[in-house]
């Protein structure tokens, strides 16, 4: 039995419901419970694996009304968001999609822990260089 199989009913060109589930990155990135993603796949989570792989440190992290996992995060990761939607397509230059913000934030945070302590930004730091 495959761990990703092709769905029963394609979802290629639908756009659905998924509930986001509480106190996961998706939600904070999103800044509510409940959103419409349109959805361009024929694949998704093969049921029969889905206690196996939500067991370990991936969890469920949305759910669409039939109770399918359309979203999976990694505990413990700032910003490890997987998809069956692609949020990239809904996204603009000047709306961008709320997980591609969430992302560039979490990107950002890495990024300032990393290099912020180490003099960056100090005009003439000999270390500016190695801030970028």
């Amino acid at each position: 039995m495959p761990l990703i199989s092709r769905l029963a009913c394609s979802l290629a060109g639908e756009v659905r419901t998924v509930r986001l589930l509480p106190g996961t990155t998706a939600v904070r990135a999103y800044g509510r419970a409940e959103v419409e993603e349109a959805f361009r796949c024929t694949f998704g989570l093969n049921p029969g694996y889905r206690a196996a792989i939500l067991g370990g440190p991936l969890r469920a992290a949305g759910v669409d009304d039939d109770d399918a996992v359309r979203v999976v995060e990694l505990a413990g990761h700032p910003f490890f968001v997987g998809t069956l939607f692609l949020p990239q397509l809904a996204s603009t230059p000047l709306t961008p999609h709320p997980l591609i913000v969430g992302y560039l934030r979490a990107a950002a945070a890495f990024h300032d822990s990393r290099h912020m302590g180490a003099g960056c930004g100090v005009p003439g730091n000999a270390l500016e260089g190695s801030c970028g």
